[in-house]
């Protein structure tokens, strides 16, 4: 009956944990509130002390600048600890007055003063903190009596350096660098610049150029675009300390510069390279010194951008303003101040630092010796005829000044001079093939001085126990690392020469003989010869690619210009570029069978060919289109004819409406021509090709007139282009294409025409001007050679050439009207000076030849590649295409004429008239009227390519008894009159006629060899004949 129910004790025990729980959650607010107070009283006390500290601060700085309280070091060393201590955002005036304060205290010199407006105030300031406290030289305490507390002091400025590079100080100095000088306008004060580079060498020194120091400054501090340039006009700094030297150590361990190029984006790799260039040019002791290192260390730079160099655009590549297409990420704004970092790497480049390098190759002498005579030139084409009075000058100038350098062998590939040669050439051409967009500024940099390619060339000579060609060629088949610097060395050499010769006119060619004698380019002319034969032959090419390839073109590139160049003026002798090795009849056979090494022999240097032979194989080239078209008649089928009418009268009218509406395959094929006379009767006659080929004749006589003013003549040797008037004619473009097919149309049928071209419109008709190495000064003389000597002139004027009063434009006198051409866009207005005066002369040159006339050489040159394929001519230079135009400019071989003659009439070899008509022409005829002979019956002055046996139709000479007019054939009895020399009348007051259709000479019975040799020297002079039989 006392027991206490279940439920009540249940109860109390909830009652009590409920009392616990209310009692813990009380104290816990408690202890909130205080932990709450506490921090408010905290937070109230610190606002509270802040306030009272900026107080004191601004109280001691209006006393100060009142001057009721004088400054002292401890009193400011106080304030700036309480300053320090709460600094915040809100306290940058005060810390800016704090600087200023210790700085005014410490007494410093030198303090940068923001001279440019640019300057940020503040960053001079806290820059004049950094220099003051990171060396004590300047502190007035250690001048006086501290000398004892300097060691403390220096430790101190040690200590705050160190932590300064712990934060990233050389970061943040390359930014501000960056910002004030990546720009076209430098925004640093000199005393800014100063301080900048003072703070980021100091660290470096204290640490006595240590690796990890060194890295930081190379890829902070010196990849700043010209950061060298600005400096070494500011402060002597820049060369002190032996920087350069340690740089260069620093760099020419491989793993150092892999790592710095690396972690440098291409546009700052480009800028170090731009200062340490700089900082070579400015220490020349230095870079002698070092100089293989130096050449090591920039190799490997280049070489490492060179990976990212790319030849085309795509979507992974960026465009740099000096490497061109990129394929890493390409900093642009750095792209401002590339044009700074473009003149430093030209100090690579420079005479001083090229003389420096190369001083191993410059400093061999070229001995002189004494004058031998040159060996006989034969001559016979005009463009030869200065060739002997060229030689007999080119040895009067140079063999007396030094030796013709030729190969002679005898200097080890292995020793030092030749490794450290070779390692330069390394350098220049990576420099090449890295530089791309400033190429052209390499190469006239290094071509600049006269000496150091023959010198060059003269040290190629002496490598190898024999010199010159088998030690390259060796070094073709290894793919040794000493083999590839040899190789690099002749392709540097190749394309600095090839630059040189292609920027020097003929006067400093032949005349001046700049650079290199007219016997060196003889024998460097015959040794590329040989090294791309045999590249070729040998198979090597078919298989190169890189170095090698690259090398082919640069050697094949040297060889080409110094033949064309030969081509239009003759240097070498007529069999210099042949290969007596090469069986032509071998060649044929491999271009029979498709062999890859005779495509590409006929591909780059068919002038290893005799003309003769490649004239041959154009002709069976032709014949085999022929036959795939099928325009040969065979036995069973017979090609298509086209049947035109023509009127003498309007030949040139008709002709062109009824041809230019031909297919091109017509035009090419059989073409049968019937002549209606004046008369309106059709003319007697069957045409069997020989009245097409008077209607060829006839047409190309009459649009190549200059009188038609569809062409004009050049001043001097009268050579045809087209006229830049020619627009007086309504339809004259479409005259110029069919010109153009009409040309084609005589050269693929082999008949020859008597159109002497100028060669500059040649090389455009062979697309010559497209080469990169053409040059339209080169071409000049062939259109106007006073022209030439004028602009020269300008070139080698020595005064201001402003005096002149030119301009870039060109004045020209139209059909009595004066107009003025412009050469480029407000050119009129723009003076020619010293500075554009190369760039006027190539403009000029240009205008002249190729703007002029541009559209109507389009025009000539669609219809000619309508008929001949511009392939099928690749294997003609300019002069050679002339002589497959007009027939060979050699003298006519009698013997070879004689030989394939036909005889009609009743003459025969033994026929009298026969054998006094031969020996007419053979020893009382000059050359000159047996050239007027040959044009009196095939109309054309000059023989055959290939000679008589491929005229077509064959020379003939026939008897004749009566005038043309009453000429009705052979019979038996005229015949037979002939052949016995029955006459039945006296010729002796008829003249020889011909039918230059059928190159037929029709020639009188004459009773005496004199009467003969005077009618015909007169109706040859007086060009009688020329008419259908």
């Amino acid at each position: 009956m006392f027991g206490v129910p279940q439920s009540s004790k249940s109860e109390f025990l909830d009652k009590a944990r409920q009392a616990r729980e209310e009692r813990k959650g009380l104290k816990e607010k408690e202890r909130a509130a205080i932990h709450i107070q506490a921090l408010v009283r905290k937070f109230l006390c610190r606002c509270r002390l802040q306030k009272e500290i900026r107080k004191e601060v601004d109280d001691y700085f209006k006393a100060s600048e009142t001057g009721t309280s004088k400054r002292n070091a401890l009193s400011i060393f106080k304030i700036a600890r309480k300053l320090l201590f709460i600094y915040c955002q809100e306290d940058k005036m005060r810390f800016e007055k704090l600087c200023r304060a210790i700085l005014a205290s410490m007494e410093v010199e030198n303090e940068p003063k923001p001279d440019i407006l640019q300057d940020n105030k503040l960053v001079t300031l806290y820059l004049t903190m950094l220099v003051t406290f990171t060396d004590t030289s300047t502190w007035r305490i250690v001048k006086g009596k501290g000398d004892a507390l300097k060691p403390a002091l220096t430790k101190i400025c040690e200590n705050i350096m160190g932590h300064l590079n712990q934060k990233g100080f050389y970061s943040v100095l390359q930014i501000l660098l960056t910002n004030g000088l990546a720009r076209s306008k430098p925004s640093l004060s000199k005393g800014t610049l100063t301080a900048i580079f003072t703070l980021s060498l100091r660290p470096v020194i204290a640490a006595h150029f240590s690796d990890n120091l060194l890295r930081s400054f190379l890829i902070h501090i010196m990849s700043v675009p010209a950061v060298v340039s600005h400096l070494s006009v500011l402060t002597p700094e820049v060369n002190t300390h032996d920087l350069l030297r340690k740089f260069i150590l620093f760099l020419s361990r491989e793993e150092q510069c892999s790592d710095i190029c690396v972690c440098l984006e291409g546009s700052h790799t480009l800028c170090l390279l731009g200062n340490l260039i700089h900082l070579g040019y400015l220490n020349e002791k230095v870079l002698e010194e070092e100089a293989s290192h130096f050449v090591k260390d920039l190799t490997d730079i280049l070489s490492y951008c060179q990976r990212y160099v790319s030849q085309k655009k795509s979507n992974l590549t960026h465009w740099h303003p000096v490497l061109g297409w990129f394929s890493q990420t390409v900093d642009y704004g750095l792209n401002e101040s590339m044009p700074l970092v473009t003149k430093q790497l030209q100090y690579l480049w420079s005479v001083s630092v090229i003389r420096t390098l190369f001083s191993d190759v410059l400093s061999k002498k070229l001995e002189s010796q004494e004058p031998t005579p040159p060996p006989p030139q034969p001559s016979t084409s005009q463009n030869n005829l200065p060739v002997k009075n060229l030689f007999k000058r080119a040895f009067q100038k140079s063999a007396s000044v030094r030796n013709i350098l030729k190969p002679v062998g005898g200097k080890r590939v292995d020793s030092a001079e030749v490794q450290k040669v070779c390692s330069i050439c390394v350098l220049y051409q990576t420099a090449l093939s890295t530089l791309t967009q400033i190429r052209l500024q390499i190469l006239t940099g290094l071509t600049h001085l006269d000496d150091l390619l023959p010198k060059l060339w003269a040290f190629i000579c002496e490598l190898g126990p024999q010199g010159g060609l088998k030690l390259f060629m060796e070094c073709l088949n290894n793919d040794t690392e000493e083999s590839k610097q040899l190789l690099s060395m002749l392709m540097l050499f190749c394309d600095c020469s090839r630059h040189l010769i292609t920027i020097l006119d003929d006067i400093e060619v032949y005349e001046e003989q700049t650079s290199f004698k007219i016997e060196e380019l003889i024998t460097i002319s015959s040794f590329l010869n040989t090294f791309v034969y045999k590249m070729i032959w040998d198979g090597i090419l078919e298989n190169a690619k890189g170095e090698k390839l690259e090398l082919f073109h640069s050697v094949h590139g040297w060889l080409m210009v110094l033949y064309e160049r030969d081509c239009r003026r003759r240097f070498t002798l007529d069999d210099h570029w042949l290969r007596k090795d090469l069986k032509p009849s071998l060649l044929f056979q491999e271009l029979e069978k498709g062999k890859r090494r005779a495509q590409l022999l006929l591909q780059y240097i068919p002038h290893v060919i005799p003309h003769k032979n490649r004239v041959l194989l154009f002709r069976n080239i032709v014949t085999k289109e022929k036959e795939s078209l099928g325009l040969i008649e065979t036995s069973s089928a017979s090609p298509h004819v086209t049947h035109i009418t023509i009127r003498r009268s309007r030949m040139l009218e008709d002709g062109y409406d009824q041809l230019r509406r031909l297919p091109v395959n017509s035009i090419k094929g059989v073409i049968r021509v019937k002549f209606v006379n004046d008369l309106g009767v059709d003319e007697a006659g069957i045409d069997q090709d020989g009245v097409f080929k008077e209607f060829l004749e006839e047409i190309i006589k009459k649009v190549f007139n200059p009188a038609l003013n569809l062409f004009k003549t050049t001043s001097g040797n009268e050579r045809l282009y087209p006229s830049p008037t020619s627009y007086i004619h309504e339809n004259h473009l479409q005259l110029f294409e069919f010109v153009g097919k009409m040309l084609g149309k005589a050269i693929y049928e082999g008949i020859v025409v008597d159109v002497p071209f100028a060669s500059f419109f040649l090389s455009q008709v062979l697309g010559h001007h497209h080469s990169t190495f053409y040059s339209s000064i080169d071409e000049l003389p062939s259109l106007d050679s006073e022209f030439y000597k004028n602009l020269t002139s300008i070139k080698r004027y020595d005064g201001d050439v402003g005096d002149l009063g030119l301009t870039l434009s060109y004045d020209e006198d139209v059909m009595g009207q004066l107009v003025c051409h412009e050469l480029i866009p407000g050119g009129k207005t723009m003076p020619v000076t010293n500075e554009n005066k190369i760039s006027y002369i190539h403009l000029m040159a240009h205008f002249r030849m190729h703007t002029q006339i541009k559209e109507q050489t389009a025009a000539f040159i669609r219809g000619f590649r309508s008929i001949i394929n511009p392939e099928w001519l690749h294997m003609f230079s300019t002069p050679e295409v002339q002589r497959l135009v007009s027939g060979d400019n050699a003298e006519i071989d009698l013997d070879d004429l004689k030989k394939h003659t036909v005889y009609y009439g009743g003459f025969h070899s033994s026929h009298r008239v026969i054998i006094w008509l031969w020996d007419i022409l053979s020893s009382d005829f000059s050359a000159e009227e047996r050239a007027m002979f040959l044009k009196f019956v095939t109309s054309c002055s000059r023989p055959p390519l290939l000679g008589f046996a491929y005229l077509k139709p064959p020379f003939s000479i026939r008897c004749v008894e009566v005038s043309d007019d009453q000429d009705t054939g052979d019979t038996l009895g005229s015949v037979l009159r002939g052949f016995f020399t029955i006459r039945k009348k006296e010729p002796g007051g008829r003249l020889p006629t011909s039918s230059t259709c059928f190159n037929l000479l029709k020639l009188p019975n004459y009773s005496k060899k004199s009467i003969l040799r005077d009618k015909l020297r007169y109706a040859i002079s007086m060009n009688t004949g020329f008419e259908l039989s």
